[in-house]
């Protein structure tokens, strides 16, 4: 007896949860393009842009230097000793790893500071997408830019009420 009232104890108990899941509100929201539409990461991505060129002009003097081992390798090669061509080859070489190197790194940087430059914004986007989400009752929010779901509910795009609250026009 006691085995049939925990049976209908959790019976009752799932309609419960699966009624009130079934009235929770979905939106979704391009993520994406919202972020996109901001003016801070419009100013956020110029910077990242001035940074990598900046990058990219200081590994211009690696390559520099590598042309002219190789230019004056190739001009003196036939009046050089053996020796003399395996350390000049070894430069080269040293040369080549150090542009490697540094493209490695300049990468890196670029990536630590995009998401230095870029956190703050996607706080503020995500804090804002709550706050709509909050205020009209929606239990779930979609990244649609994402383009995962294959099939889902229906749902109401919250990227209007989410500009408007970020002053986005």
């Amino acid at each position: 007896m006691k085995k049939y009232v925990i049976i209908a104890f959790v019976t009752v108990s799932g309609l419960f949860s699966v009624n009130a899941m079934a009235q929770s509100k979905v939106g979704h929201i391009n993520a994406q393009a919202l972020i996109e539409a901001m003016p801070e990461a419009q100013t956020a991505q110029k910077s990242l842009q001035q940074y990598a060129e900046e990058l990219d002009k200081d590994g211009k003097g690696l390559i520099d230097e590598y042309q002219k081992k190789l230019k004056e390798f190739d001009e003196k090669a036939a009046t050089m000793t053996d020796n003399l061509k395996e350390i000049k080859g070894k430069e080269i070489q040293t040369a080549q790893k150090n542009i490697q190197d540094y493209q490695e790194s300049a990468q890196q940087k670029i990536e630590a500071k995009r998401q230095e430059i870029l956190k703050p914004i996607y706080d503020k986007a995500r804090k804002a997408i709550e706050d709509v989400a909050k205020e009209k009752g929606y239990a779930y929010v979609i990244d649609s830019s994402v383009g995962v779901l294959l099939v889902s509910p229906a749902s109401d795009d919250l990227a209007p009420a989410v500009k408007t609250k970020l002053g986005i026009k």
